[in-house]
């Protein structure tokens, strides 16, 4: 591939929509001082300008307890106690790490829920929907009233309340998609009864789904919406991902039943092995296994997009897989993902959050080994994965982005390209290219991000890939900054380090220096006006050129 860049090409600011938000582990997690100390590095170096979770209302926070918790004793459950220090905690914390939170208003407190119905995550959680209306609005009014009470109300204005999380999954909801368009209802009148500037918005299903349906509910009751909030994943076991004209169709729980009911077979005649063995037989790398579509995100937010008619539109997770312990998580798979992906959908979506932060996480517990495949982009031990370096890039761009040309793939435009004013150029090898300045009229310095995302980890030969610059005189100085397989690549180094389950601190400095994102000197040639960068690219490879003018 060659591609020549113009000194008249057009541009249009960048809309940094990764940096909105970023996921982590439950609330209760943002009480230990190691999360909090990776939340500040991913705030400071990554620019991320909040935090979402799961569970704030989960009884390991203790909002609502009474005495039977404790003492099973007859009439212990007349004497009880509500609760929101724990959350205010944690959102203070949350403050002085520089983020703000981003709300989600989950999990149910389990002496208000209408069944005893526990979620599947090693730390459970009620899932059910709630008893009554009342007593839920009233429950919601509570909350707001002391948030405002405690930080006031300017300051709670500028979080975003999400009503739930992926209601349209057995997993986290326990009630049907009227249920929670209900419980959607009585909240968002809860809440704006309370203070009418808190935004507040749904549905946050997996997969992009029920946005039509969510938004024809609250059209027809005249309830409240002030954004629109989904999630999508590349490979999700339980959610799906395939794109559709509607979005509303839902995964049979049956069809999850047969999937594990194959692996049950084979995990029951494995001869044993450590935890983390066995949570791989049971849960596979779909994304490795079979033929997965690495452009649902960006087709189903172009749909999104068009549903939500003039709403913003957040991605309140998003990443390669859905997939926890999976061994290609610690690669660069997830890196040229990230990069693909959020360059995909930068005209699409107003704000997004990738999953994770870290593998400070226990959704399917608290995995031990220092790289397991969590969804983290730092380990346990605060390393950064590819996809932490990756985001690292995207920070570093510049804010407008040179317009290369029209979506190309084989000659042709794909579905959904139409949505996407300023899309990166495509060769037949599979390498992408994306530029960027820092300020048009006078740049100080262009990047060129070049990257070949592909689905699967194939070994796949090297490509090269030729980018001519029209420049007025040779430049200052060109940066190379490489994510492949020699440079970014912790998991390779801990590997050789004979996979110690727990770093000790020689070992953590070590892999911190070598895996670092480095700035090399690029070799480029100049002549007649023009630069010549050319690179060669192995399966999933992210390099990024920094030209100082």
């Amino acid at each position: 591939m060659k591609l020549t860049i113009t000194k008249n090409m057009k541009t249009e600011p960048l809309n940094r929509h990764w940096q909105f938000c970023v996921g982590s582990g439950h609330a209760s997690m943002a009480l230990r001082a190691d999360y909090l100390e990776q939340l500040k590095k991913v705030h400071g170096e990554l620019g991320i300008e909040r935090v979402r979770f799961h569970g704030i209302f989960h009884d390991d926070m203790q909002v609502y307890m009474n005495l039977a918790d404790m003492m099973p004793l007859p009439g212990a459950e007349r004497f009880s106690t509500v609760s929101f220090r724990k959350i205010g905690m944690v959102y203070e914390n949350l403050l002085a790490c520089g983020v703000k939170p981003f709300v989600e208003l989950s999990f149910m407190p389990k002496h208000l829920g209408k069944l005893d119905a526990q979620t599947s995550l090693y730390y459970g959680g009620c899932i059910a929907p709630p008893k009554d209306d009342e007593t839920w609005k009233e429950w919601i009014q509570s909350f707001v009233k002391y948030l405002i009470g405690r930080f006031g109300a300017e300051e709670v204005e500028s979080w975003p309340f999400e009503v739930w999380n992926e209601p349209d999954v057995f997993v986290f909801w326990a009630g049907t998609k009227e249920e929670y368009y209900h419980m959607y209802e009585v909240t968002a009148r809860a809440v704006k009864e309370i203070d009418p500037k808190i935004q507040v918005g749904g549905p946050a299903a997996s997969g992009s789904k029920w946005v039509g349906s969510f938004l024809k509910y609250c059209r027809e009751h005249d309830v409240p919406v002030d954004f629109i909030s989904v999630h999508q994943y590349a490979g999700d076991p339980i959610g799906g991902v395939e794109a559709s004209e509607s979005l509303e169709e839902e995964r049979d729980p049956s069809e999850v039943t047969a999937d594990l009911s194959v692996m049950a077979q084979i995990f029951s005649k494995a001869e044993g092995g450590s935890f983390l063995e066995g949570l791989r037989m049971i849960m596979p790398d779909k994304s490795e296994l079979t033929d997965v579509p690495g452009d649902a995100f960006r087709k189903n937010a172009a749909i999104v997009k068009k549903q939500a008619d003039g709403l913003p539109v957040y991605y309140t997770e998003w990443n390669e897989n859905a997939i926890f312990s999976s061994y290609t998580n610690d690669t660069r798979k997830p890196a040229a993902y990230i990069v693909k992906a959020a360059l995909d959908t930068e005209k699409l979506v107003t704000g997004s959050s990738v999953w994770c932060f870290s593998d400070i996480f226990e959704e399917c517990s608290e995995i031990h080994e220092e790289f397991h495949g969590g969804f983290g982009l730092l380990t346990h031990s605060g390393i950064p994965k590819p996809a932490y370096q990756a985001m690292k890039l995207l920070a570093e761009l510049g804010n407008n982005r040179i317009v290369l040309g029209e979506a190309e793939e084989n000659g042709s435009a794909e579905p959904g390209d139409e949505s996407i004013q300023n899309i990166q150029r495509k060769a037949e090898n599979g390498i992408e290219v994306a530029a960027f300045v820092d300020a048009p009229e006078q740049p100080g310095k262009i990047q060129i991000l070049l990257y070949r995302q592909k689905m699967k980890n194939l070994p796949l030969p090297k490509e090269s890939v030729t980018v001519e610059i029209e420049l007025d005189r040779r430049p200052r100085d060109i940066f190379l900054e490489r994510i492949d397989e020699d440079h970014c690549n912790p998991l390779r180094l801990w590997e050789e380090m004979g996979s110690p389950q727990e770093l000790n601190r020689t070992q953590k400095a070590e892999m911190l220096e070598k895996s670092a994102l480095k700035k090399e000197k690029a070799e480029y040639v100049y002549e007649n006006g023009k630069l010549t960068l050319t690179a060669e690219l192995g399966t999933n490879d992210v390099w990024m050129y920094t030209i100082i003018c």
